[in-house]
């Protein structure tokens, strides 16, 4: 009998798939219908034949793994980041390393008779590497393009401004850049014209940096949120109230037809959600419903606002950080929790990469750039850290910063408007709260008249004038936390909602549709919480003392960064008229 007999076709179908199932570890190099069929694992060559077949078949995949080669390491091979390179750098005391390879942008490249020297960028770190190329090597490269560079990594002899150089012995262009039509140029461009370019603004060092603090950031918090024991919880995108009761909300509908909502037979406007929904302007109202089922939660989201408002502080798009946390009775508490969370984030930061090169951005700042709206010196960025990093930041209640306020002005400050009790804090007032009274540190102001904040809040346990309330403000940017104990009392809350009309009398059309049937239990004095009759159901069922907060997280990192708007720390601001990208 030969070596190899021949299969028949409906064995070798079947057999096909077999080797189908197998196909990522086998290679067919060659077969011979009738004849034989070689099938090479690697360097092993497997002989079947008729004797041979049913051993094949009995074979799973355990068997078969068992007899191929392992490789035991991956072919990838990571290029270095420039900004670990460079760390690298100023601690070897070595002359050269071995080949490296090396990813990123040409930010300038200078060309000469027999050498040329590129600086190279990868949007971790503000200082680029130098690369040292010949002329035949640079010869088609020019700013802007994308490379991929190997070499060797050695210092630079004395007397050069960086420390090391990449010799390099290979350079591949990646990425063809149109210099002549790229809008971004190496020239001073003004924020309000990159903001129209948010596709392509990030790509400059110190962009690239905000977008590393963000990811620090959040790291920070969220690491410290799991040594506190909070949960992290993902809350709807898309609600059926508006939180703060201010109506300034994106409705949410189909694109169904031309008018994006649908009609139903009888031509009555049939929404897709059956009522009317809407983006959400906060996650508070979810996250009480989370933290009575596992206790102190937290979110990071988008949250949206439909405001026309044109500041360097607001946006129609932006992420809150929000926290509720149960079984407290006290805002200080809270409060606690904030200063504790910022000030820990503030240490763990403040001596990184990230945060030192955004301190020397701010030292060399051009004098276009330090003229920008909000722009502020390493100095002053210096000192912010360090009053975040620092404890104990001082509380004053609402109607002491009133009367500091007075005061003020009585010994000659000017502000536009003036300060009353009814009227509230404008950023005038806070800016100077938070100077007078923080020194540098974050300031909280506490218990705020009661008509100034939402529906939800608990009074101010001995007053009735004021709610158990807080704004944090901070020198500058002025408030970028709010937060209040929840009111846990059905009876004291549905009284509330009752004074601001958010209450309701079902119509004679509800009736007939069947709202009538509302159980008595739901409503109060005759009337019902529509749409908010769910939030209203964790005050019947077994409410907690609980309290909790929301962080601007846009507006932190515009302190931290010490950038002048909030939409030059988002990567695609949106705001009112503006949806680019």
């Amino acid at each position: 009998m030969s070596k190899a007999q021949s299969i028949k076709t409906g064995s070798m179908k079947n057999f096909s798939t077999r080797v189908d199932v197998f196909r990522t570890d086998l290679k067919v190099f060659e077969t011979t219908i009738n004849t034989r069929l070689d099938i090479y694992f690697d360097k092993s060559l497997f002989w079947i034949d008729s004797f041979g077949m049913n051993t094949w078949r009995g074979l799973n995949h355990r068997t078969l793994r068992a007899n191929l080669p392992v490789r035991l390491t991956s072919t990838f091979h990571k290029p270095a980041n420039i900004a670990s390179l460079l760390k690298s750098s100023a601690e070897s005391t070595a002359e050269s390393s071995p080949e490296i390879e090396v990813n990123g942008y040409v930010r300038t490249i200078r060309k000469q008779k027999r050498i040329a020297f590129a600086a190279v960028g990868d949007g971790s770190s503000l200082q680029p590497v130098q690369a040292v190329l010949t002329p035949e090597q640079a010869l088609s490269l020019s700013t802007g393009d994308s490379i991929n560079l190997r070499g060797k990594w050695q210092k630079c002899p004395p007397g050069k401004a960086q420390t090391h150089e990449l010799q390099v012995t290979e350079a591949t262009r990646l990425g063809y850049n149109d210099a002549t039509t790229n809008p971004i140029q190496k020239k001073y461009q003004s924020p309000e014209f990159l903001r129209t370019l948010p596709h392509l603004r990030s790509r400059l060092p110190f962009n690239a940096l905000v977008l590393h603090l963000r990811s620090q950031v959040i790291g920070s918090i969220t690491n410290f949120f799991n040594k506190e024991g909070f949960v992290q919880t993902h809350p709807p995108i898309i609600t059926s109230s508006d939180c703060e009761g201010a109506g300034e909300v994106f409705t949410v509908s189909s694109n169904a037809s031309k008018d994006s909502e649908q009609k139903s037979d009888d031509g009555e406007v049939e929404h897709f959600f059956r009522s009317p929904k809407y983006l959400t302007v906060s996650s508070q109202l979810h996250l009480e419903a989370l933290a009575q089922s596992v206790g102190n939660v937290w979110t990071l989201s988008p949250t949206f606002r439909a405001e026309k408002s044109d500041t360097p502080r607001h946006l129609s798009e932006f992420y809150m950080l929000e926290g509720e946390m149960t079984f407290v009775d006290d805002a200080n508490q809270v409060m606690d929790v904030i200063e504790n969370m910022l000030s820990t984030m503030a240490r763990d930061l403040q001596g990184s990469h990230t945060v030192q090169q955004i301190l020397q951005a701010k030292s060399t700042q051009t004098s276009e750039e330090a003229a920008e709206e909000g722009a502020v010196t390493a100095e002053e960025l210096s000192r912010r850290w360090q009053g975040m990093a620092q404890s104990g930041w001082p509380r004053i209640q609402y109607a002491q910063a009133i009367e500091t306020l007075e005061e003020a002005m009585k010994q000659g400050t000017v502000f536009q408007f003036t300060p009353s009790w009814e009227e509230g804090l404008q950023a005038e007032h806070e800016r100077f709260l938070a100077e007078h009274f923080g020194k540098g540190q974050p300031v909280f102001i506490t218990d705020y008249p009661i008509e100034q904040k939402p529906f939800y809040m608990s009074k101010t346990p001995g007053c009735d004038r004021t709610v158990a309330c807080f704004d944090l403000l901070v020198p500058d940017l002025c408030e970028l936390i709010g937060g209040s104990m929840r009111e846990h009392d059905l009876s004291a809350i549905q009284k509330v909602m009752q004074e601001r009309g958010m209450l309701r009398t079902l119509t004679p059309e509800q009736q007939a549709a069947g709202e009538s049937e509302i159980p008595d239990h739901k409503l109060y004095e005759g009337k019902h919480a529509g749409t908010l009759d769910w939030y209203l159901d964790l005050r019947r069922y077994g409410s907690v003392p609980h309290g909790g907060f929301g962080l601007g997280f846009d507006r932190l990192l515009c302190y931290l960064a010490g950038v002048g708007s909030i939409r030059d720390v988002v990567a695609f601001p949106r705001w009112y008229g503006r949806c680019d990208c």
